[in-house]
């Protein structure tokens, strides 16, 4: 059977996936409009504004790029006792996402990225968002909610934007009662400290990432991506790392050797919320009995789909099935 036979079966099947995500939560607000000249005030141009839009950001970008490919998902994190919070619940519960165990924090506003975009060209991002750590009190309810979510779950996805969501005790907390559960985590990674995620099966940084987590100036080839995802297979004991590579495709890392998976775009327009995407399919695919190269060769399809849209966006096993056609023709 071909991966399309695959993949095909898996979207005409009537059962979908359960995933559990877990991660930060923003809300996207784009303001669109044109520019057509200078402010007398200042060197900047003037946006005569149009229009605007208000999308699931960071973490529940993720999830809502998960019930499109057809998962049955479940939301988890943080957002204040705000008006930016009842938005972001209300668009996910619209997209089919359930809520139940996002919680609210008095002590911080949800996080809301504003951008101003004239044409297809962003002015500027403006970011409303507190990044401190949850107290213990916080932590613990969160917990108390996610033990039984974790326990009916097929996969679980942690979607790490730094916004203080992922201290090294909840993180730690959160994996050792996936594993217990024999359920498998599945990580995008941010900032240096991946001693936290030590025990998940898949971790997804950059190369820049990486290359940041493992302390080494710069990669410049696979070799030295392969030596600093040994650093991190150290650090982390890890199953798998996945680096993504822009547009150089993707590499798969073990303990024992790599393998590289050419990228699959052909146009660029927008990269925003590619990262979720390419996540949001690996675990989706995993979780529906496909194996990680599998899985993988997939991401980069749908990745591909996405950049070729403005702002956050996500696809469908329909859309990936026809760019592997349509991939298919161009290379015969």
């Amino acid at each position: 059977m071909t991966l399309i036979d695959k993949i095909r079966s898996i979207g005409q099947s009537a059962k979908k996936p359960t995933l559990l995500v877990i991660g930060d939560l923003m809300i996207d607000h784009y303001i669109w409009g044109g520019a057509t000249r200078l402010s007398p005030e200042a060197p900047v141009p003037i946006v005569n504004v149009k229009n605007e839009t208000y999308t699931l950001g960071g973490a529940a970008n993720l999830a809502q790029n998960l019930v499109s490919l057809g998962a049955d998902v479940t939301l988890s994190g943080i957002i204040g006792h705000d008006a930016a919070g009842d938005q972001l619940t209300a668009i996910a519960l619209e997209e089919g996402i359930n809520t139940n165990i996002v919680i609210k924090d008095i002590n911080r506003p949800t996080t809301l990225k504003t951008r101003v975009l004239a044409g297809s060209q962003q002015i500027v991002r403006i970011d409303r968002e507190l990044t401190f750590e949850l107290s213990e009190d916080a932590e613990d309810e969160l917990m108390q909610k996610l033990i039984p979510a974790i326990e009916g779950t097929a996969m679980l996805v942690l979607s790490d934007y730094k916004k203080g969501l992922f201290s090294d005790r909840l993180t730690q907390r959160i994996i050792k009662a996936a594993n217990e559960k024999q359920i498998r985590v599945v990580i995008d990674p941010k900032g240096i400290d991946y001693q936290k995620y030590k025990g998940a099966f898949i971790i997804k940084p950059n190369k820049k990432e990486l290359a940041e987590a493992a302390k080494t100036d710069k990669i410049n080839t696979i070799e030295d991506m392969q030596a600093a995802a040994k650093i991190i297979f150290e650090v982390t004991g890890v199953t798998y790392i996945i680096v993504t590579l822009s547009e150089e495709g993707m590499a798969i890392f073990t303990e024992n050797g790599y393998e590289l998976l050419p990228v699959k775009a052909t146009e660029v327009f927008d990269v925003t919320g590619a990262g979720d995407t390419v996540l949001a399919a690996i675990a989706y695919f995993l979780a529906s009995g496909l194996s990680v190269t599998e899985a993988c060769e997939l991401a980069n399809h749908a990745a591909a789909i996405v950049i070729r849209h403005l702002g956050s966006a996500t696809t469908t096993i329909d859309e990936i099935i026809a760019d592997m056609v349509n991939d298919k023709k161009n290379q015969s």
